[in-house]
């Protein structure tokens, strides 16, 4: 997932009048790996979930590992940017990420799952750093009116990452003839470390050929002189302004509605993706192979990049508000017919959801950010690491599908999309109110 931002008031861009292409085609494949290694959990839940004979909470322990990273690792990145630049902090980002590609390896070999959750949380810390320097970086590469183009074009990349991840994995991780639970209950202790290695061996070439990728991206990065950036206030999660006339982003409820609205828009996509392959698997959904079913969650994540240009396009017709609270409905009818339903109509309803999530993100952030001002810095900080609930709300699905099974389990994120669709309609007029507001008294004083 890539973090949309825009340019605070009062931050003076340094971009140069023309686009630095070279640069920007080196910042997209960033876009494109992080976006391709975050989709890429999708396939690895199920599979260790298997091997390692895991209910669907212990499962979401991957995602929980994995999203902790922005809320953990965002102010750190901050500061890391601001000593070593973002040209550097891309190349330690990318080299953190491949470290944490290789870690797959030796938890591999020793059938580790307590290893494959640490190499998860250095593969997130590196794309928290990644993202942190990143977004700032691609907004300054040119000419400030077009910063808004280059980031959704870099976006772009970042979902056709997420479209291609589930092939991947499908045709690379999920390769060995898996055996059932109580089968496993059968084996002797040494007959079931010996099947946890075989199984678990499936991942190490694809993560051995990612590690490497990542090594040469960051030679790449390292060898290739990156036009230098000389801003130092911009709104890179962890960057906080100081306080502007004493204010505080807490008195913006707004700004707070936001932050929650992120929370449970980030949780409720990376819930319903996480949990697909297991509930295509199901006999009254679509009874598929985990081989099979992992293809199918390109389609969820296809429809967010579909979405996006759609999104875009529409976004300049129709107010943020109106789309974000009709979006959220939608979604939300959808995943309340795939609870209802069963078979093609269930796989559908909920495959379908991923169109509609695509505007989600850009539209609660635009909306948090309105009429802030000096504070936007802090105000994005605050947002960014709302992406906490893709740790905190997958979990706790997890926890209810234990229960009722996954089927059901999805009405979490139903109630996520009913408290989108109020902030949508309430919270976005009162910002677009607040916006005119401002613009009217600020053409007054003119």
């Amino acid at each position: 997932m890539a973090i949309g931002v825009s340019a605070p008031s009062g931050t003076q861009h340094s971009g140069s009048q023309h686009t630095d292409y070279r640069a920007m085609s080196i910042a997209t494949t960033l876009f494109f790996m992080w976006g391709f290694l975050t989709c890429l959990n999708d396939i690895l839940i199920p599979h260790l979930k298997s091997i390692f004979d895991l209910n669907y909470a212990q499962a979401m322990l991957v995602q929980f590992c994995f999203f902790s990273a922005y809320f953990v690792f965002a102010l750190p990145s901050g500061k890391l940017v601001e000593w070593r630049g973002y040209a550097q902090s891309m190349v330690i980002g990318v080299l953190v990420m491949a470290a944490g590609a290789f870690l797959f390896l030796p938890a591999a070999a020793a059938a580790s799952f307590g290893l494959f959750l640490a190499a998860l949380v250095i593969l997130a810390a590196g794309i928290t750093l990644l993202q942190v320097a990143a977004n700032p970086y691609v907004a300054h590469l040119g000419p400030p009116e077009t910063a808004s183009a280059r980031l959704n074009l870099a976006q772009a990349f970042n979902s056709f990452g997420t479209f291609i991840a589930p092939f991947f994995g499908s045709a690379l991780i999920l390769t060995a003839t898996q055996v059932s639970p109580q089968t496993m209950k059968s084996f002797s202790a040494a007959a079931l470390e010996t099947y946890r290695t075989a199984q678990a061996s499936s991942v190490r070439l694809p993560y051995l050929g990612i590690g490497l990728a990542l090594v040469l991206l960051a030679i790449a990065l390292a060898l290739v002189k990156l036009p230098p950036m000389d801003f130092t206030r911009d709104i890179r999660p962890g960057e906080l302004v100081e306080n502007v006339a004493h204010e505080s982003i807490w008195k913006h409820p707004v700004l707070i509605a936001a932050a929650v609205g992120i929370f449970v828009y980030v949780g409720a996509e990376v819930s319903i993706g996480s949990f697909l392959v297991n509930y295509f698997a199901l006999p009254d959904i679509a009874n598929f192979t985990e081989k099979t079913a992992a293809k199918y969650v390109s389609l969820y994540w296809g429809g967010a990049m579909v979405g996006r240009f759609v999104g875009s396009w529409l976004l300049t017709k129709v107010r943020t508000s109106t789309v974000l609270a009709l979006a959220a409905v939608v979604a939300g009818l959808l995943v309340v017919v795939s609870i209802l339903t069963h078979g093609p109509t269930a796989m559908w309803a909920i495959l379908a959801v991923g169109l509609f999530n695509s505007v989600m993100f850009p539209s609660i952030f635009t909306v948090g950010l309105a009429g802030l001002g000096p504070l936007t810095s802090k105000g994005s900080s605050l947002m960014v690491q709302a992406i906490v609930g893709g740790a905190l709300i997958p979990l706790g699905e997890g926890h209810l599908a234990d229960k009722i099974g996954v089927h059901h389990a999805f009405v979490i994120p139903v109630v996520c999309y009913v408290y989108i669709a109020l902030f949508g309609y309430f919270g976005g007029r009162r910002a677009e109110r607040e916006v005119e507001e401002i613009e009217a008294a600020q053409a007054a004083a003119h």
